[in-house]
């Protein structure tokens, strides 16, 4: 096969999305809604369906993401199995002061949802499957060339697509992705897990600022979704606890707002960094997090390739050419740059600084202070649920 179209004829499809996560699978969901030719779109995920369906990481959906997928018709396969985050308090740990982000402050059902990665996945992905895009899963994507009209897709089979645009939706993990413009190692981990407390508040969610880090709860059937961000010496000794030690810890260092820590699942580890820029190509535009990978505080990463999909697809709906990808990195540069400054920040003053540093306690005052004022407070509130519009 050759790596570029025939003269003169058409390319084989008008777009090809690589990567079938929920970012990739709304953005053809979102394509197919908008009135595209859905039989000149292509996705191309390495995964087949029932590994994505089966996935049990959680995730964190803003209200804002909830609007994108309802106009899909995927919502009620999602808040089936999702718990409302009707409350986020934001505090400091051994600090004053906190702010409580409350849903009727803004007359919502709530501000966001926290679901499980793979019931969000096979939610899109019967959406999609039912509006015609071509799918192709599993087939996984080794080679990606630019040319002038078109691209050139190539295949672990070694079969080649052709395309006048390639949506690149495939993120990866932190530290296995090609280095963008602005890379940062945070040197911390991420332990994430499922534990249960004899206190628990409903629909309230946690994030607790410590001098090792975030420490997210996150309401979830029968108890919380813990994220809990550490050095990665400090990781390595708590996975070496027991379910009763570690618990101990947990408990000391989020406080006992929430009671006692009662009991725990199994226990992952993911290193954290931020690896976010603009790739350069007129006809290849990289979304969520393949675009931006992003530190877990405030759960903005998948919500914020969510509104990547949403713009990118009312662009490209009926409109194939370099220009529609000049306008959608014109469209989203103010939202991404404000949510990558915004948890950088955050990730970088507890990852970094020496603990008990004065800009740790700088950061996590401030926290508790915007509680005293309600623009600030709003502002917070609404970057978190909707992104900067």
């Amino acid at each position: 096969m050759t790596s570029a179209a025939p003269s003169g004829q058409p390319p084989d499809v008008d777009l090809i999305i690589c990567g079938g996560g929920p970012v990739g699978l709304a953005t053809a969901a979102l394509l197919a809604a908008r009135g595209a030719d859905v039989s000149r779109i292509a996705l191309v995920d390495q995964k087949a369906p029932a590994q994505a369906a089966t996935d049990p990481r959680t995730i964190a959906l803003s209200y804002g993401s909830r609007q994108i997928i309802e106009e899909l018709g995927a919502w009620p396969a999602i808040a089936r199995g999702a718990t409302a985050i009707e409350q986020i308090h934001v505090s400091r740990r051994g600090h004053f002061g906190r702010t409580l982000l409350d849903r009727r402050d803004y007359a919502l059902p709530a501000l966001g949802y926290v679901a499980r990665y793979g019931t969000l996945n096979q939610a899109l992905e019967t959406v999609v499957a039912a509006s015609g895009v071509q799918l192709l899963r599993p087939a996984e994507v080794v080679g990606l060339e630019q040319h002038e009209d078109h691209v050139v897709v190539t295949l672990r089979d070694e079969h080649r697509l052709t395309a006048a645009l390639a949506i690149q939706a495939e993120g990866g993990v932190f530290g296995r992705q090609l280095q963008k413009n602005v890379q940062r190692d945070y040197r911390q981990l991420a332990l994430i897990a499922h534990v249960q407390v004899d206190g628990a508040i409903a629909h309230r969610a946690f994030e607790r600022f410590t001098d090792e880090g975030p420490l997210a709860l996150l309401p979830q059937d029968d108890g919380y979704a813990l994220v809990w961000c550490v050095s990665p010496v400090r990781a390595e000794a708590l996975q070496a606890l027991d379910d009763a030690a570690f618990l101990a810890a947990l408990g000391q260092a989020f406080g006992q707002r929430l009671g006692k820590f009662t009991a725990i699942g199994a226990r992952h580890a993911y290193p954290l960094g931020l690896n976010a820029g603009v790739d350069a190509g007129a006809r290849v535009v990289a979304i969520g997090n393949a675009a931006q990978t992003l530190h877990p505080v405030a759960g903005q990463g998948l919500n914020l390739g969510l509104r990547d999909a949403r713009v990118l697809a009312g662009l490209l709906a009926h409109a194939h050419g370099p220009e529609a990808l000049r306008e959608f990195a014109r469209r989203r540069r103010s939202d991404r740059r404000l949510t990558i400054g915004l948890t950088d920040t955050m990730a970088r003053v507890f990852a970094s600084a020496p603990q008990g540093a004065m800009t740790q306690t700088l950061l996590g005052l401030s926290l508790g202070m915007i509680d005293l004022v309600a623009p600030a407070r709003d502002l917070l509130a609404q970057q978190m649920m909707f992104g900067r519009r």
